[in-house]
């Protein structure tokens, strides 16, 4: 008897030893990433100029416009201005197919590896870089397999590595073209997967102001928003893409569970992110003015695009693979 009660008490003990250290984790980093948002300094960018036009084109993402495009939980947009195109995110490819989602919805929508001339990875998640495996490798993919990329420019939140390529760690606010430029890494610590590094594109339209293209927002939009203001003298026009409120529901699910309720959520799992939190950054953004909002559905649940939707009703725009946002 007691023999068979020895493997299940250790098996409890190290659970429990388990869940202290993941407790652990978190207080530290949560600490250190406040240290370094507290400590950060950015100068403010004023010669970056600005584009006349901005097209977004969702390549990636959960809904989509036509029958023929595939959805995932993923991201990847085609981000165009007057003279620079960008390809922010690669999205998943959970079933590492080649062709992958992205170049599937690519082919359909007429476009190719050489209507982009820059890739901008928003985070180190599976979901950005075209799946764990890459992930891992601290890399990331357009397909199963890596592609020739030619020369084209890249900028990742972290250290990462491509064949045939030198990404730039873009740590710092970095431009990347006329009127374009990202806003540096934010840290941030998750309970489960860690420390999440991530940055975000800005975009300067002429006569408009900054729109922001984000793919998760791990950062939390507080701090997306007190960046981009310290950043630029331009207001904030547009906010585009993930903000991460799976408050009442998640696209990815594991044996019944909500994952994305819990994992990325940057908080304790037993303190889930609750809709007066959407409500706060809605407050937040509505003082602002915007004119584009664009919210992502592949880390937002309905009811969250729809609070978005109801408090910007001039401004709000339906993020769907394949279906334009234009400024």
């Amino acid at each position: 008897m007691i023999e068979a009660v020895v493997p299940i008490v250790s098996f409890l003990m190290f659970l429990l030893a388990f869940f202290a250290y993941l407790v652990f984790r978190f207080n530290r980093g949560k600490r250190k990433a406040d240290e370094e948002w507290e400590q950060s300094r950015v100068q403010k960018i004023t010669d970056f100029g600005a584009t006349k036009s901005l097209v977004i084109l969702p390549l990636i993402d959960w809904y989509t416009s036509a029958e023929d495009l595939k959805g995932e939980v993923g991201v990847s947009y085609l981000v165009k201005t007057d003279d620079k195109t960008i390809l922010f995110d690669v999205g998943l490819n959970r079933g590492r197919n080649d062709a992958s989602p992205l170049l599937h919805n690519m082919g359909r929508l007429g476009l190719t590896q050489n209507d982009f001339d820059a890739i901008v990875i928003s985070h180190n998640h599976g979901d950005h870089v075209g799946g764990s495996k890459w992930k891992r490798r601290m890399s990331f993919s357009l397909s199963n397999l890596q592609v020739d990329l030619g020369r084209k420019d890249v900028y990742t939140p972290e250290p990462m590595s491509y064949p045939g390529l030198k990404p730039v760690y873009a740590e710092k606010p970095t431009v990347i073209a006329q009127g374009i430029a990202t806003i540096g890494t934010i840290s941030n610590q998750d309970f489960f997967l860690g420390r999440i590094r991530e940055q975000a594109v800005a975009v300067n339209v002429s006569a408009r102001g900054i729109v922001r293209i984000v793919g998760c927002g791990h950062q939390t939009l507080p701090r997306i928003i007190e960046r981009a203001e310290a950043l630029f003298k331009e207001p904030i026009y547009g906010l585009v893409g993930g903000v991460h409120y799976p408050v009442t529901d998640s696209r990815a699910e594991f044996m019944g569970i909500k994952v994305q309720k819990y994992v990325g959520a940057c908080r304790f799992p037993w303190r889930p992110i609750a809709m007066a939190m959407v409500h706060e950054d809605i407050a937040l953004l509505k003082q602002r003015n915007l004119g584009i909002v664009a919210i992502s559905a592949h880390d937002s649940c309905d009811a969250t695009i729809a609070r978005f939707q109801e408090a910007f009703p001039g401004a709000f725009r339906e993020l769907k693979v394949g279906q334009r946002i234009v400024v």
